[in-house]
């Protein structure tokens, strides 16, 4: 009872300090224009030839965290995450600075080689993932095996939007590397709501 009681206290305490974290969109923060697959392209987005290994490498050498960001066409919640979220500058700033991002089509058909080799279309590759909702954000590990798909070496798969505060503190405690301690996201995000 108490471990349930503890889980609806902070399911509560993020609900309710949610608000805190989320700052309006500004009207002059620029909102990313459209490809010609329909998916919003922000500066921070690096076209790559889609293989995994190499794109893992590129990342490492440059300081940063590889970051597969799942989108579709017409998919409110990704242009509500472009619109409102990745508008802020701290985020777009982090985004940016300490992270390759590469956008993946959830329909797409460009080819994806992955960690183990396997070369596959966009579409096919995402079933291969089992990512099914857009936008999801794979975030990879600083270093891979040679094995296994970009989701089973994931250290955090996050489906579906959320709003800046979330959104904030998930790329921050991938960068702190808080999946390699004890302490849960929830209880992270719980901790740094309570401190903030």
């Amino acid at each position: 009872m108490i471990a349930t009681r503890r889980t609806l206290l902070t399911g509560l305490a993020l609900t309710l300090a949610a608000p805190a974290l989320i700052r309006p969109a500004r009207a002059d923060e620029p909102v990313p224009p459209l490809g010609e697959d329909g998916l919003h392209k922000p500066d921070w987005i690096v076209e790559t030839f889609r293989d995994m290994r190499d794109d893992l490498e590129e990342a490492r050498a440059n300081g940063k965290r590889l970051l597969i960001m799942v989108e579709q066409r017409g998919c409110i919640y990704c242009t509500r995450m472009h619109e409102h979220v990745f508008t802020d500058d701290a985020l777009a700033r982090t985004l940016r600075e300490d992270y390759m991002v590469v956008q993946m089509n959830l329909f797409g058909d460009i080819p994806v080689t992955d960690f183990d080799g396997e070369e596959l279309g966009e579409r096919d590759m995402m079933r291969r993932w089992g990512v099914v909702f857009t936008p999801t954000m794979l975030f990879m590990p600083e270093e891979v095996p040679e094995s296994g798909t970009a989701a089973q070496n994931a250290v955090m798969m996050m489906p579906g939007a959320f709003e800046r505060g979330t959104t904030g503190l998930m790329l921050r405690w991938v960068l702190e590397r808080g999946y390699e301690g004890d302490e849960h996201f929830q209880h992270y995000v719980a901790r740094m709501l309570n401190e903030g």
